[in-house]
């Protein structure tokens, strides 16, 4: 009898496993659908997966390299306060009243929504199921949310009108995605992308900063 080498056996039964809907497509159906669109519909709407898609869709506008008015503080703000919840092992998202009620369709959101969307779809096309054995821990939900938390710092307090927090929201949304999609790969781009920006940003004000101190 032929043995099967065990490694074989659990790739094949890796990819038998049934993909995860695109995240894409579920953000998209539901901005097309009846109902509120407000922050709040959207945790009701999708659940235990509300944590990776609300940080995909908070943190995909800082991502987005087009002028956003100011409005990302207080999406980056949001973002870091339910990576907080994440990390403390909340099943069920809380936020605000008030934030709950935040629009994120209509005028310009609707803009910066729509085109996050159409990111998130290129974005899909190279992801798959990878390592999905890491992803469902506890441990793995605690990483996730302290990754995100430095994620949403690098993009806050980086400086206006500069495009510096683009490279940190960036790699909070592919995280994201990687968690979403059971992709770890995806996860590890995006860990390297939100370093690299923060670590960016640290040089560059390092930077400035012993410039001024030449110039005192």
């Amino acid at each position: 009898m032929k043995l099967v080498d065990s490694a074989q056996v659990a790739h094949v039964a890796e990819e038998a496993r049934p993909l995860p809907d695109r995240a894409s497509r579920q953000i998209d159906g539901w901005l097309k659908g009846e109902g509120d669109k407000t922050l709040g519909a959207l945790v009701e709407l999708f659940g235990q997966k509300s944590f990776a898609i609300l940080f995909i869709l908070l943190l995909g506008v800082s991502a987005l390299p087009i002028p956003t008015g100011g409005v990302t503080n207080v999406f980056e703000a949001i973002a870091a306060l339910l990576a907080l919840e994440l990390i403390a092992g909340v099943e069920h998202i809380w936020l605000p009243q008030r934030w709950r009620a935040l629009q994120l369709v209509g005028g310009r959101r609707e803009r910066f929504i729509e085109g996050l969307v159409r990111m998130i779809s290129r974005l899909e096309r190279f992801s798959r199921p990878r390592g999905q054995f890491l992803f469902g821990h506890r441990l793995t939900n605690i990483v996730f949310g302290v990754l995100v938390v430095f994620g949403c710092a690098g993009a806050f307090f980086a400086p206006p009108f500069t495009g510096l927090d683009t490279l940190p929201a960036f790699g909070v949304v592919l995280l994201s995605l990687g968690m979403l999609l059971d992709d770890f790969v995806a996860v590890l781009v995006g860990f390297a992308v939100g370093a690299a920006g923060i670590a960016l940003e640290l040089a560059l004000g390092k930077l400035v900063l012993e410039l001024l101190q030449s110039l005192i």
